[in-house]
């Protein structure tokens, strides 16, 4: 029999019981004997696919995570949900399914486990949106749970003597944001056709999520710092075989959360999801980061909204040196000692809440104080001698986002953080990217890309395309943007995004014209346009309303009319606070 009394537990509907014959017999059907049978029943979930490199790794390290659970007296069962994967969705209609999907692998898994009355749950994901729909799903669910990445590609070079190269792509790491902006140097004529051939193949040289501090490894930073995933476990590079053992560890884990009834929103807290805001503004991570932990939040009733987010961000320093704004990758970091080495100078700063609890079991300063790593200067600076004083990332607010909006400052100089120029306005990003290509913008304006938030969009795309365009033209200083849709992780530039409300919703930013001046003021966190309270009415007056899309039916359509607010995470359903049951205790 089992150690476990599954008298309490989900699975004893499908397990226990004269009644629950039919049940087992699907169980024998699969080879599971008595003993395995009744046991706990521990979901694996993970988003293996061939979509692209980020996911491709994560089916062997289910398999370790499933022997993890057998270890532990626990019985796995392994299933898979989607991926949309941005790097292959960026630039055109595919991308419109990117946020969808984080929503879709949160129903996806909550319906699977609820379905198979499965007792806790270890997940795997590998890229952007579904680091945070798998966590979603944990606390929605509130199982115990561990979250495991699937870990970060090797960072690519380009080969010796290859001809055309520009210098300074030549002897140093390569990501898949090099790529994007290189297709901004051969649009403007300084890259061949040939150089272009030969980086595409050198820049992504192995399984694993981009490589930079973008939005895949700022979440996976985020699922250690909010204690849903083991400490150090999202550091190893994807090809690395530690990273068997990291999984085989977050299975035996989630038994042990089991045995001491130890459920996600016992580790996702208000005090939890401050850390992990603290860990994406010191490491200069992306501005997803402002949508996603919001949602995830939401699952646990929690209100933690972009601007709480930011305030977190204004008195935090960045101190980790990381692409895009920086020089290094996740590989780096994780030879640096990783997360918890950051997060210990950020406890020495007195900015980390130290009695959360985490997947060990224990609470963050007791996993801390187990650590040994310290600052190494270089990719980690020490807390009290930071590369700038307040955070990478920074929340705006004024007449043109009343409900905010977020701009990544990393490795911009405080003297290129206040941006006033004329509006450039394009009603779409493939008028922007067609405007980029045609060099139909000025130096010193501001291009405003408005209609693609998440109703409106619909889907709230990323504006890579766009932006390494423009940095691929050399203006990326020379110019300002602002969008009510996202930025990819990899944006670099002064880019602001999350602009709330959208253009859909009769926002202010759907009242702009060209010419309209704009100042964008990263310092005091203003952003705003010179018109007046009766002129932005009076333009409110005539507009025509929300942009007609061709969406009129399925998934993109659902979610456009299930979105809601930007600032709140941009949720698809009520959240923990309607809820009227706990799933563990029906």
């Amino acid at each position: 029999m089992s150690k476990f009394d599954k008298s309490r537990l989900p699975s004893r509907y499908v397990t226990e019981g004269p009644s629950k014959a039919p049940h087992r017999s699907f169980y024998h059907a699969m080879g599971m004997t008595d003993e395995e049978i009744h046991q706990p029943l521990v979901g694996v979930a993970s988003c293996w696919n061939e979509a692209a490199p980020c996911n491709i790794a994560l089916s062997r390290q289910a398999q370790s995570a499933k022997a993890g659970v057998r270890e532990a007296a626990g019985s796995p069962r392994e299933f898979t949900t989607i991926t949309v994967t941005d790097g292959i969705a960026m630039g055109h209609e595919g991308m419109r399914s990117s946020l969808a999907s984080r929503e879709a692998i949160a129903d996806t898994v909550e319906l699977t486990m609820r379905g198979h009355c499965y007792d806790a749950l270890v997940g795997l994901a590998g890229c952007d949106k579904s680091l945070p729909g798998m966590m979603m799903a944990m606390v929605r669910l509130n199982v115990p749970s561990v979250f495991v990445y699937g870990g970060s590609i090797l960072p690519g070079r380009t080969p010796a003597g290859a001809e055309g190269i520009p210098d300074d792509m030549v002897g140093r790491d390569l990501t898949v944001q090099d790529m994007f902006e290189a297709v901004g140097r051969h649009q403007s004529g300084t890259l061949s056709d040939e150089a272009l051939a030969v980086l595409e193949r050198v820049a992504c040289p192995s399984a694993g999520a981009c490589g930079g501090q973008f939005t895949a490894n700022t979440m996976a930073c985020v699922s250690e710092a909010i204690g849903l995933a083991l400490l150090n476990s999202s550091g190893a590079p994807a090809p690395y075989e530690s990273r068997d053992q990291y999984a085989d560890a977050s299975g035996r884990a989630v038994m042990s959360l089991l045995e001491k009834n130890i459920r996600a929103r016992d580790v996702v807290t208000r005090k939890a999801l401050e850390n992990a805001a603290r860990v994406v503004a010191c490491t200069g991570g992306s501005t997803n980061a402002g949508l996603h932990l919001p949602a995830i939040a939401h699952e646990a009733g929690i209100e933690f909204y972009l601007e709480d987010v930011c305030e977190i961000f204004r008195d935090t320093p960045y101190f980790v040196d990381l692409k895009p704004g920086g020089q290094y990758v996740a590989k780096d970091l994780y030879e640096a000692g990783g997360v918890p080495v950051v997060m210990k100078e950020l406890r020495k700063a007195g900015l980390l809440h130290e009695d959360c609890m985490t997947a060990s079991g224990e609470t963050l300063g007791e996993a801390l104080d187990k650590i040994e790593g310290e600052a190494d200067g270089k990719v980690i600076h020490p807390v009290e001698n930071p590369i700038t004083a307040t955070g990478g990332v920074v929340g705006l607010k004024g007449n043109l986002a009343p409900e905010g909006a977020i701009v990544k400052v990393a490795g911009i100089a405080p003297e290129h953080q206040v941006f006033t120029g004329p509006a450039r306005v394009f009603e779409c990003e493939e008028d922007a990217f067609e405007g980029v290509q045609n060099r139909s913008y000025e130096e010193g304006e501001v291009i405003v890309i408005r209609n693609e938030g998440p109703a409106g969009g619909p889907g709230m795309r990323e504006m890579l395309a766009t932006t390494a365009a423009l940095s691929g033209q050399g203006v990326g200083k020379k110019v300002a943007l602002i969008t009510d849709g996202r930025f990819s992780g990899a944006t670099r530039g002064f880019c602001v995004g999350h602009v709330g409300p959208e253009a859909a919703h009769g926002g202010p930013i759907a009242l702009i014209e060209t010419g309209d001046m704009i100042t964008i003021d990263a310092i005091k966190g203003e952003l705003s346009v010179a018109l007046s309270e009766e002129e932005l009415a009076a333009r409110k007056a005539a507009w025509k309303g929300p942009r007609e899309t061709i969406y009129a039916s399925g998934a993109i359509w659902k979610f456009a009319r299930l979105v809601g607010a930007t600032y709140k995470g941009a949720v698809t359903h009520p959240g923990g606070k309607a809820e009227k049951h706990v799933y563990m205790d029906l």
